[in-house]
């Protein structure tokens, strides 16, 4: 039998709640990000900071919650809390995870509520030995994987911990986790050949136990993952950013279907499913950092050639081409550049956005609060604008900040958008509103501009969005803007984010023990 894995119980302070958001109106979210992985195998370097800094890299891909898992070889210790990166560890807590493998996690809910169970990584220890694993992306199978679960022996092999039973994971991560810790008869390498295949959907994995790391990528490589080289190890990360934050080079993408793993041996790869790539377009519009590379190509290169794009598609007389930061910051100097019209700040931004703050009340929301932008008076009085995003959800967004544009002096408000309209909902891994609650599926492009009180509205063209990934149109996934879905969805019945909360019969529960931390 292995040793008993080392819980952390935390304890010490208190970390955020994990309420956080980004709008001027935190009633109004705009597209959520998905979730940041990162794993590191590196005897000798301190692991658990590598991975903190990784993650911090990440921040923007999940604001949630964080975890860190980190293995000696003997045992896994788990931290993971509510918050941000930053607010959930701190120098000490990190001293206390030693080791010489380690993986991360930060988290924005797709499946699953937004609570410290289904903070990740999820754990689960078995007579085999445990398991630690972190998820960017989403399964569209997972009342199929539920079945699954609930057909596995019974946790008599399981490890008594003699520990506070606590409620375990609702979500895809937790039933993965479960179906790969269950390898009585072979090794977790194998078990993960087998189990792969079996999940549909998007999914970037990084997982470990006392003394392998692995990653896997779904066939359609719908998410990110990239796999870099340290002196002394290999790190894996959702993006190229976090490898040249923690010093790593970049060796090269993991593969749509592919599986690696990296201990003492050195570095493993299979292939468990034909690679058939579906990027999600989206990546590039709004939710990788602009200094990722993604299949080769510059994220803030084809932002910038979106928002040139925008100018030859929607050239309009102005004064000024301005941003909404920091997201259309790229394309707005596209615009700038090709349509010749000066580029500059309007909006300044709140730089602690994004911390845990209170909400406001609705009166403070009906007077206008800006919890996020606030215009530039003397940058927009008198003066005709070009304001760039890159995308409209709702729409509340956009209405408040044209509306504070106008009450700054503009004397013309014209908005640029560096994607097609938002009318689908995403199943992997972006969390939108409801289909409902997108402006774009009830409105057209006229009755939106009326509706945000701009004079004029301009949102790229698919075409002209593709073109400038540099990608091939069938290799990348824009079921958002199309409805076209690349993995075919259940019933609608089997799909949302809540929907193993509401069933109330998650197979986890009572089986899978969670680590304890911050009681």
């Amino acid at each position: 039998m292995r040793p008993v894995p080392y819980l952390s119980t935390g304890g010490r302070r208190r970390g955020g709640d994990g309420r956080l958001n980004h709008d001027v109106d935190p009633q109004d979210k705009g597209p959520q990000d998905a979730c940041g992985v990162f794993g590191v195998w590196a005897p000798g370097e301190d692991v658990a900071k590598l991975t903190y800094f990784g993650l911090y890299a990440l921040q923007h891909r999940g604001q949630e919650s964080a975890g860190i898992a980190v293995s000696n070889g003997r045992q896994i210790l788990v931290y993971k809390d509510m918050g941000l990166v930053s607010q959930v560890f701190d120098e000490t807590t990190l001293d206390s995870l030693k080791g010489h493998l380690a993986i991360g996690h930060a988290r924005y809910s797709t499946t699953g509520a937004s609570t410290w169970h289904n903070a990740q990584p999820t754990f689960r220890p078995t007579a085999d030995g445990s398991i630690a694993l972190g998820h960017n992306g989403n399964l569209i199978n997972t009342h199929e994987l539920s079945e699954l679960v609930e057909a596995l022996p019974g946790p008599d092999d399981e490890l008594d911990l003699h520990s506070r039973q606590l409620e375990s994971s609702t979500n895809d991560t937790g039933l993965v986790t479960a179906l790969l810790a269950h390898h009585p008869d072979t090794s977790l390498e194998q078990r993960a050949l087998e189990v792969l295949p079996m999940l549909k959907g998007a999914f970037s994995f990084v997982w470990m136990n006392e003394d392998t790391l692995y990653a896997a990528r779904d066939p359609q490589g719908i998410r990110p993952l990239v796999l870099g080289r340290l002196e002394r190890g290999w790190v894996v990360a959702s993006e190229d950013a976090a490898l040249a934050t923690v010093g790593a080079s970049v060796v090269r993408e993991i593969e749509p279907g592919e599986l690696v793993a990296i201990d003492e041996h050195g570095l493993r790869t299979h292939r468990f499913a034909e690679p058939e790539r579906k990027g999600c377009v989206f990546e590039y519009v709004y939710l990788a950092r602009p200094d990722a590379t993604i299949s080769g190509q510059s994220v803030h290169a084809a932002r910038v050639e979106m928002g040139r794009e925008l100018a030859r598609q929607f050239p309009v007389e102005a004064d000024l081409v301005m941003p909404v930061p920091e997201s259309g910051t790229p394309a707005a100097a596209g615009y700038a550049e090709e349509s010749g019209i000066p580029f500059g700040q309007g909006f300044v931004k709140n730089a602690y956005v994004g911390r845990t703050f209170i909400q406001p009340s609705q009166t403070l929301r009906q007077l206008g609060i800006r919890l996020k932008l606030n215009a530039l008076e003397h940058m927009v009085r008198g003066k005709r604008l070009v304001v760039v995003d890159d995308s409209i959800v709702r729409g509340n967004t956009q209405r408040a900040q044209v509306r504070m544009l106008r009450e700054a002096g503009a004397l013309e408000v014209h908005v640029r958008i560096s994607s097609p309209p938002v009318k689908w909902p995403c199943f992997y891994g972006i969390d939108f509103a409801t289909r409902a609650e997108l402006i774009a599926n009830g409105l057209d492009e006229e009755e939106i501009r009326a509706s945000i009180g701009a004079d004029s509205l301009g949102y790229i063209s698919i075409e002209g969005m593709i073109e400038a990934t540099r990608q091939p149109a069938e290799s990348l996934c824009r079921a958002c803007f199309t409805g076209e879905y690349p993995i075919a969805l259940p019933d609608e019945s089997l799909l949302g984010k809540h929907l193993l909360e509401a069933t109330l019969a998650s197979p986890t529960l009572g089986k899978a023990l969670p680590v304890l931390n911050n009681p």
